[in-house]
């Protein structure tokens, strides 16, 4: 077993300077990603009688992340890649203290506090894309994206566990005097310093920035444009994922003990096989990923369909921690090969695929977090947690048909 460890080990330090020191940094700001996705949502919910302010402050997010990625794009020109980074990292902190010093959660309140996590997610997704980028190459991506989501998933194990269960017990145990939100002041000040944390540990990395060259166009290749469908599929799906698990479980199973104990057994599993997968799959197999990615998504949300219950929320739990590691470790590398084929086609700042792949993003994000607006409000939060989840996996799906014909056109360059 030390033998393994150690070859594993050795295999990483093979690889450059920059890749190493992304991964490290990704590794200590993936311990924030659960609490920021998981118990900002529980918070929304535990303090407000509106569970499509979840949503509200999801479709927030989504609106700052490209207004952001914009201005990350100019502010490259004159400030260090790295600086931005960071930025981003630390801009999680204070939305979570901006949501958390609201008197009164209302519309407004959560969708300005949503706002300012987009600026952060905005920063942090533009640099890491293009860092990732710049940092790999085609043969090693599936190793980066593996390494990567197995942090991911290991995070996602310890983290959910440990935030539900100091909830969990502070409120059991009547700790900080009865007074729960707390407890998720303490979580909030766990996020910023170990956003501080992962921002310094960025500068060791020698980053280089994009070139200075213009980012802002409207016409691209059909290659690109092929991508830009892909890209709105997969948003589609995000506004859903991202909220729909914290509102299904608080409704279903229970609070935020189940949800990170749901969350921890199921990572569990997974995590040893991502970084298989990483270790051994090369571009050929990504397809064949893929698809088994959505294929789940769609089982998931069939079984939450037809049961609707706790045992319902569990299987889709346990098939949405599978697919979604599975669809990013075959989606981020074929996105990065076609930045890296059409930007040459091109002659274009790779920048600006970047830009303009999160507004393929936003598109789809907007119409999955709007159908759910609508349906919880003028319908009701019944059918749009049970039957509009299933819609959404099987509009998802489609993209493994785009994906294919993607693969296809890059096997012929």
């Amino acid at each position: 077993m030390l033998h393994k460890l150690t070859r594993e080990f050795n295999f990483f330090q093979s690889h450059a300077l920059g890749m190493r020191m992304l991964l490290l940094t990704n590794l200590i700001y993936a311990l924030v990603m659960p609490i920021v996705e998981l118990f900002v949502g529980a918070y929304i919910m535990r303090n407000s009688t509106d569970v499509s302010l979840v949503v509200i402050f999801q479709l927030a997010v989504y609106t700052g992340i490209p207004l952001t990625f914009m201005i990350n794009g100019f502010l490259l020109r004159s400030i260090p890649i790295a600086r931005l980074y960071s930025l981003g990292m630390l801009l999680s902190g204070i939305s979570m203290f901006a949501m958390m010093s609201l008197d009164q959660l209302d519309t407004l309140g959560v969708f300005f506090a949503g706002l300012i996590m987009g600026l952060s997610y905005g920063f942090f997704w533009a640099n890491r894309d293009f860092l990732a980028l710049n940092t790999t190459v085609d043969d090693n991506r599936n190793y980066y994206y593996g390494i990567e989501t197995f942090f991911y998933t290991v995070t996602g194990i310890v983290v959910p566990l440990a935030a539900g269960a100091f909830i969990a017990a502070s409120e059991q145990n009547g700790w900080f005097g009865g007074h729960i939100n707390v407890a998720y002041h303490f979580l909030t000040v766990g996020v910023f310093l170990l956003s501080v944390f992962a921002s310094v540990l960025v500068h060791r990395g020698k980053f280089n920035n994009p070139k200075n060259a213009p980012f802002l166009f409207f016409k691209f290749s059909s290659l690109w444009n092929k991508m830009l469908g892909l890209a709105s599929l997969k948003g589609v799906a995000q506004g859903y994922i991202v909220t729909a698990p914290t509102m299904l479980i608080m409704t279903l199973v229970g609070k935020e003990g189940s949800l990170g104990l749901i969350q921890g057994i199921a990572a569990a599993i997974s995590a040893v096989l991502l970084y298989v997968l990483g270790r051994v799959t090369g571009p050929s197999h990504r397809l064949l990923i893929y698809g088994i990615g959505c294929g789940l998504f769609v089982l998931g949300a069939l079984f939450n369909a037809s049961l609707y219950s706790a045992e319902g929320v569990i299987l889709f739990m346990l098939c949405l921690l599978f697919a979604r590691p599975l669809l990013d470790i075959a989606y981020f590398p074929v996105q990065l090969k076609v930045i890296d084929v059409v930007s040459h086609q091109e002659n274009r700042n790779e920048f600006a695929y970047i830009f303009n792949h999160e507004l393929g993003l936003y598109l789809g994000r907007l119409f999955g977090c709007g159908l759910f607006i609508v349906l919880a409000r003028y319908v009701s939060e019944y059918s749009a947690l049970r039957y509009a989840l299933l819609v959404i996996a099987i509009v998802h799906f489609m993209g493994y048909f785009s994906m294919k014909g993607i693969v296809r056109t890059l096997e012929k360059q």
